[in-house]
């Protein structure tokens, strides 16, 4: 399919939008940074999963709150959230204060996930493009992975000149403050119709944006496409951290940079390393389009793409626990690629589905269901870790995934809505 949407200001705005948002200069060492603080694997991933079950508890009232009040103010309140978390995780050096910051940042995720989406998916509306929406997504999630590309690179410099992990935090507040800037250029017509804020249309908007959310999620279509795309992002989220202490062994088993601190060679390690995957990531996400072209329908590339993925994670949890670390790393960085291979199209088919009046409603209900998933394996998969190690644990989890495929794989005649 030819692409027929103009590269106009508000496309680069989207775009910006992603670059800023994934100058996440602590997330190459988030893990690292945690074990270098005495945390066990099951204390880290209890921290994971109250994030999770923080965003799944959050995330359908802000989604409502987004829709009725307005999906700008969402999105303010949500880098307001982030910076403070940032700074409380400067300052933390006990297990509750961790908690905090982890709040935070989940009060953050959950005012910010699908409330941005709907922002490109009323767009699309808008201009008459909604036929480009995995081409157009995929171009501005391409621009998120370039971002993280160099915040691999920035993050490594960081830790490498200050020789401490918890800097990184305080780095991370500058682009999110130039994202929280951003928001406020944003046209006013994105934030959807239902902005009355007269005393008793609220509570009005309220219940028939619940009332439009509830028959869209009858069609069981829909649910088997959320939950299709929920379980693999929800895997990635719980696993996709571990690379870090892949990535550090890795590091320390490589006769170079001897003369050099331990950290400072895992710093260089990470930092290539991960520029790496997200520039591979970054060509994932902006081929996506072109990728499920390739096929009949949406739900056979789900489908090839969630088998592929898990089969990576098991053969380089193996890999690992056999010191064939570079193995591993390869393997591993596959986990990240099919993720942004298949993002654009799980989304698309949510989207096309839905009212674009609970457009964020809708795909903060599909984050939700991903963070369920996440919030679930993370802590199995500490648990795991710390019992029998890293390498182990990943194979465990991503071969009790794949066994049990058949009960989450997308349906052509679902997904279509055929009878």
């Amino acid at each position: 399919m030819a692409l027929t949407f103009l590269k106009d200001r508000q496309y680069y705005k989207f775009c910006a939008y992603g670059f800023f948002k994934n100058l996440r200069f602590f997330e190459p060492f988030l893990l690292l940074f945690f074990l270098e603080k005495g945390l066990s694997f099951l204390e880290i991933g209890t921290l994971y999963a109250i994030r999770e079950i923080t965003i799944n508890l959050f995330e359908i009232p802000t989604g409502v709150l987004s829709d009725s009040l307005g999906r700008r103010r969402s999105m303010i309140s949500a880098f307001a959230f982030y910076i403070v978390s940032f700074i409380v995780f400067f300052f933390s050096h006990q297990y509750w204060m961790f908690v905090a910051a982890i709040l935070f940042y989940a009060y953050g995720d959950a005012f910010r996930t699908g409330t941005h989406k709907a922002m490109i998916f009323e767009y699309l509306k808008i201009k008459g493009w909604q036929d480009q929406k995995v081409h157009y997504y995929g171009h501005t999630r391409s621009w998120s992975q370039m971002g993280s590309a160099l915040s691999a690179l920035l993050a490594a410099a960081i830790v490498f000149f200050t020789g401490s992990y918890r800097m990184v935090f305080l780095f991370s507040v500058l682009p999110y403050l130039a994202d929280l800037w951003l928001m406020t250029t944003y046209p006013r017509e994105l934030d959807g119709q239902r902005r009355n804020l007269k005393k008793g249309e609220i509570i009005r908007n309220f219940r028939s944006v619940i009332s439009d959310f509830v028959v869209s999620f009858r069609n069981t279509g829909i649910l088997r496409a959320i939950l299709t795309q929920a379980v693999y992002t929800g895997y990635y989220k719980a696993v996709k951290d571990y690379l870090q202490p892949v990535i550090k062994t890795f590091a320390l088993s490589l006769p170079f940079f001897v003369y050099l601190e331990t950290r400072q060679r895992s710093a260089l390690m990470v930092g290539i390393v991960f520029s790496i995957i997200y520039l591979l990531t970054a060509y994932m996400a902006r081929h996506s389009g072109r990728f499920a072209e390739r096929f009949v329908s949406l739900a056979k590339p789900l489908n090839v793409t969630m088998l592929a993925g898990l089969m990576l994670g098991l053969v380089s949890g193996l890999l690992f626990h056999y010191a064939w670390f570079l193995g591993a790393v390869i393997c591993y960085t596959g986990i990240y690629l099919v993720e942004n291979l298949r993002k654009p199209i799980g989304i698309s088919i949510v989207a096309e589905r839905l009212e674009k009046d609970v457009l964020a409603t809708a795909l903060s209900a599909e984050s939700q269901a991903e963070t369920i998933f996440a919030a679930l394996i993370a802590p199995a998969l500490g648990f795991l870790a710390d019992r029998w190690g890293v390498g182990m644990a990943l194979t465990a989890v991503s071969g009790i995934l794949i066994l049990l495929m058949p009960f989450y794989n997308a349906s052509d005649k679902r997904i279509t809505g055929q009878a």
